[in-house]
């Protein structure tokens, strides 16, 4: 049950401890992780069904700045992202395990029609085979964005190695050869690979 627009927020803070936690996690609708990339950013999930709602969310993004002043380190970078498929379905509406990665894929817009038949065949498959390390697997695209793009949600539990391992052999290798020459444009920012851990 993949919520149709996903809101997501990542809070660069000056350290990570219980203060600065606090002082973030305050929206008992949305889901808090840490990053495990060794980067100082606190990462917020929110679902959103309809377009609209976003107005109702104004006062809160406006006050997440102002109320964190003393615990950020620069700006808060936030996305709205449109759910476009998920190759292994959602339960619920945002991730409830211990791990959060996010992928992101910047694609030609000429080519994206070739670049979906292309995931399904490829990512998509490598995503299925390995169903029973991944708890969810969701595809979205950004509607508003300073980085625009596919985003991938894959949330699971367990030992970090063997979730990766697929990510890391030599199939899943070529996969993103091939992803480079064909479908992947925006410079260093055009491709990216995150992971997070639950507060």
């Amino acid at each position: 049950m993949s919520t149709n627009y996903l809101l997501v927020s990542r809070y660069p803070v000056k350290n990570i401890d219980n203060k600065t936690i606090d002082s973030i996690k305050c929206n008992e609708s949305s889901r808090y992780f840490i990053s495990e990339d060794g980067n100082n950013e606190l990462l917020e999930l929110k679902a959103i069904n309809k377009i609209e709602d976003i107005s109702n969310l104004e006062k809160g993004l406006i006050d997440a700045f102002t109320v964190n002043k003393d615990y950020l380190s620069g700006d808060i970078k936030r996305e709205l992202l449109r759910f476009v498929e998920a190759p292994i379905a959602s339960e619920s509406e945002l991730p409830s395990t211990e791990f959060v990665q996010l992928r992101h894929v910047e694609v030609p817009a000429e080519r994206y029609d070739d670049y979906l038949e292309w995931r399904d065949r490829t990512i998509f498959n490598v995503v299925r085979d390995n169903a029973d390390k991944i708890n969810s697997f969701e595809a979205y695209h950004s509607l508003i964005s300073g980085q625009p793009g596919v985003l991938f949600v894959s949330s699971f539990n367990g030992n970090v190695d063997e979730y990766m391992q697929p990510f890391n052999d030599e199939n899943y290798k070529e996969i993103i050869k091939q992803a480079g020459d064909d479908y992947i444009t925006g410079g260093d920012e055009g491709l990216y690979t995150r992971l997070y851990r639950a507060m």
